[in-house]
């Protein structure tokens, strides 16, 4: 058992373990830590808590200090001093005419090292870039590629429910979602409907997936036999939250429409199967 503190160093960024030190601190606080990149101050997003070891996937490192005035005054700098950093590194991109994208700016607490995140589509050799930026701040400099669902992390904006983005607003680390959880959500496989403004898959997918999966284990699929009050037949077409179900009755002529069955009213004879064929994947291609 050990005794914690959840610290994030981005407004929704992930929560990081340290040590409090028998400190007691409060959600809000800003402290200051020792991370892999040196010392950075951060927010405390989680109050002290006592956990399990095996919640613990890396040696705990201790609070440095809880931020002083002068600290959260040296952020502040910081801060004013990416924008200025963001400006001459895009003219730097244009001087060298490099293919890449400019994303973001980030000064480490210690100003040891600056970040710049880009993103491209390809590999990008940026040697000379990082010489060049080199000599202006006298510092380390660290050019970082990300993919478009950081870049709409980084600088949000509004879904097509008319939102701000998930990733932007509360989401501290990106789930995986699969185009298979569309199809299982019996959603059109459009690219338009089912990917967000970063052209990847939603995230919110993910949310309900959990509820669907449940639902389908109970709910013949599409493509199931199954015996209904008017005989057996082939379901066409299911509705799991209605709990419904559309039936090709056997003894029915073939110009006859499905009838519609409730779930409870049908026993299930052989299970149809969800899968994503090829065509659809090559059409879905770079969504995931």
């Amino acid at each position: 058992m050990a005794e914690v503190i959840g610290v994030r160093f981005k407004e929704v960024g992930k929560v990081y373990y340290f040590d409090p030190l028998k400190n007691k601190l409060r959600i809000g606080d800003k402290v200051i830590v020792e991370t892999a990149r040196g010392l950075e101050c951060g927010e405390v997003a989680m109050a002290n808590k006592v956990i399990g070891d095996d919640e613990l996937n890396h040696p705990l490192k201790p609070l440095v200090r809880i931020a002083t005035p002068d600290d959260i005054k040296r952020v502040e700098e910081n801060h004013k001093k990416e924008k200025s950093a963001q400006k001459i590194c895009e003219e730097k991109i244009a001087k060298h005419k490099l293919e890449m994208k400019l994303v973001n700016v980030e000064y480490t607490f210690d100003n040891n090292k600056i970040i710049f995140y880009f993103t491209a589509d390809g590999r990008v050799d940026f040697r000379a870039l990082v010489k060049d930026l080199a000599s202006v701040f006298r510092t380390r400099i660290e050019l970082r590629q990300i993919g478009v669902r950081d870049e709409a992390k980084m600088i949000g904006g509004l879904g097509i429910c008319g939102r701000p983005f998930c990733c932007a607003r509360f989401m501290g680390e990106f789930q995986p979602v699969s185009i298979k959880m569309a199809k299982e959500q019996g959603l059109s496989l459009s690219p338009t409907k089912i990917s967000g403004t970063c052209g990847r898959l939603m995230c919110c997918l993910k949310y309900e997936q959990e509820a669907y999966t449940d639902l389908l284990r109970h709910t013949p699929k599409v493509g199931a036999i199954v015996n209904t009050p008017e005989g057996k037949g082939l379901v066409v077409e299911n509705n799991l939250i209605a709990r419904t179900l559309k039936v090709k009755l056997d003894n029915a002529p073939a110009d006859v429409a499905p009838k519609t069955f409730k779930v409870r009213q049908c026993k299930l004879i052989k299970d149809g199967y969800i899968k994503v064929d090829k065509k659809e994947l090559e059409k879905l291609n770079g969504l995931e």
